[in-house]
């Protein structure tokens, strides 16, 4: 991996202690990255423990391949994180996987490099897709969608209050030329900003929101829950990084779902059997450490939370 886009993973040794239960079994690293959290696990896995990573990420699957020609206990799948069932099917381990572990939103190499257009602090070509060879980019999406789709996507997923000003301002400015880099969009969002909040870029909600969008992460994240909960052994873990609260809200919600079962009417009497229970929880949400967040600040918004298989 390149020294000039690193990533520092957040919450690195306690997802990997939530994550393995069996030296010798196999498991998922759903969001590869550049590899920190799948290298840990490899690094505590016996000689016949296996670790798929996925990624949608092509510069991701470049570190993959790497990892994957010198230790045949590693495998990487270039793909979305929502039909992981699909590649556990192909290995005909479906139920028997002993953990899935995600961590979610965009990572450091990609917010860094100003190529991928994730970034409104340095100047690059709007494009903002984790896999910038398929799919509509940023750029493209604005040209086309009308004032109230950006809108919606600007208030939705990026929780941003100004958003109809904002993209009323994005519709004007681009019938006067193309919004094709970050800066030009970032200062058009900043300018249709009435009230800036100390500390945070006048963009930061807006980018957020688009990016969400553009690569699907929330729909990704529902469809990855439910192949995971498939996928697993009984037994089997499910741990999960977010970073804002949009995610934290799907993963949390799913998992109580799944520990609390089917709702029944109150004073029926049931059995566990009944109510469908599929996870229970481990443990109390996690969050980085004072240190962490001291040495990465982004590990400040990190949450984590575990769940185990029970049927």
């Amino acid at each position: 991996m390149s020294n000039e886009f690193k990533h520092i993973t957040v919450l690195l040794e306690e997802a990997v202690t939530q994550l393995i239960t069996d030296a010798d079994g196999f498991y998922i690293d759903g969001t590869f990255g550049r590899g920190g959290h799948s290298r840990l696990v490899l690094s505590q896995l016996g000689p016949n423990g296996r670790l798929m990573g996925i990624d949608k990420d092509p510069e991701a699957i470049k570190v993959g391949r790497l990892i994957e020609e010198g230790d045949s206990r590693f495998s990487i799948e270039h793909g979305s994180f929502a039909v992981l069932d699909r590649f556990v099917a192909e290995r005909d381990l479906t139920g028997q996987v002993d953990g899935v572990l995600l961590d979610l939103g965009v990572s450091s190499p990609q917010l860094d490099d100003a190529s991928r257009g994730f970034s409104f602090t340095q100047d690059g070509p709007l494009d903002m897709r984790m896999n910038p060879d398929a799919g509509e980019s940023a750029a493209e999406w604005i040209a086309r969608a009308d004032e109230k789709e950006i809108a919606d996507v600007l208030y939705q997923y990026g929780e941003e209050r100004f958003s109809r000003r904002m993209a009323r301002a994005i519709v004007a400015e681009r019938e006067k030329s193309p919004i094709v880099t970050t800066a030009r969009l970032a200062s058009i969002v900043a300018a249709a900003n009435p009230k800036w909040e100390k500390g945070k870029h006048p963009a930061t909600r807006a980018f957020q929101g688009i990016r969400i969008h553009i690569n699907r992460e929330l729909e990704d994240l529902e469809s990855c829950l439910q192949a995971a909960l498939e996928v697993l052994k009984v037994g089997g873990r499910l741990v999960v990084i977010s970073f804002h609260s949009l995610e934290d809200r799907i993963v949390k919600r799913f998992m109580r779902d799944q520990a609390r079962g089917k709702p029944v009417p109150p004073g029926l009497p049931v059995t566990q059997d009944m109510l469908g229970l599929r996870l229970k929880l481990v443990g109390k949400p996690v969050k980085a450490g004072d240190d962490e967040v001291t040495s990465n600040v982004r590990a400040r918004s990190a949450i984590m939370r575990v769940a185990e298989k029970i049927a």
